[in-house]
């Protein structure tokens, strides 16, 4: 039997992280959550990282922490094995395909990101309006890393809802071939075309598709 939750942030963990940062191209609280999320799924999952499809995670939100989990799951928009529902939430589902289990990871509703530290809102509102000077850049920095050090260290009931869940295992990603548009004459997967009076065209071409946007 594996482990249940992580333990301690060694050095492994750590440069994981560093990782997902680097990835990410910085170190903010929505990040260390998505990372957090993913590391106690791959721990309740019994699994390391996906080096094909051997995992899939389902992603509720587009937000920073899915960058995280692209790094720590192996689960990437290019593999297919990243799926996203655009609901909104901080929630994700990592299904392992080898053994058929399925967890789902959910922000708590009484943690408060914020609440680690009241000061840190205003100030990143003075840095995100470029008006912050360079000595509140430097304490919005200190700030935001203290924040996420206390998310990384956070026990995994505090941060997320976390419950093992029965669900259909999504089929494999499949490769399409590509046909020519008939409008822009660019090759386009034939999974994404339509047929409008005999011709194929691709979404962007489609006067169908574009009117219901």
């Amino acid at each position: 039997m594996c482990n249940t939750t992580p333990s301690g942030r060694s050095r492994e963990a750590h440069d994981r992280f560093a990782e997902a940062a680097a990835f990410h191209g910085h170190i903010c609280p929505g990040l260390a959550t998505g990372y957090r999320a993913a590391e106690i799924a791959l721990s309740r999952l019994c699994s390391g990282r996906s080096e094909d499809e051997e995992l899939v995670t389902i992603t509720e939100t587009d937000a920073c922490g899915v960058d995280a989990i692209q790094v720590l799951t192996g689960c990437t928009a290019g593999k297919g094995n990243l799926l996203f529902k655009d609901y909104g939430k901080h929630a994700f589902t990592f299904i392992n395909r080898r053994t058929g289990a399925a967890v789902r990871v959910a922000a708590n509703p009484s943690f408060n990101i914020d609440s680690l530290d009241p000061d840190l809102a205003p100030l990143r509102a003075r840095v995100m309006q470029r008006v912050a000077t360079e000595e509140e850049l430097a304490e919005f920095h200190e700030r935001v890393h203290r924040v996420v050090d206390a998310i990384l260290e956070a026990p995994a009931e505090q941060l997320f809802t976390v419950r093992e869940v029965d669900i259909k295992i999504p089929e494999r990603a499949r490769i399409f071939s590509s046909v020519p548009c008939a409008k822009c004459g660019e090759m386009t997967a034939e999974s994404r075309v339509r047929v409008e009076a005999g011709k194929f065209l691709c979404y962007a071409c489609s006067e169908e598709y574009s009117r219901r946007w």
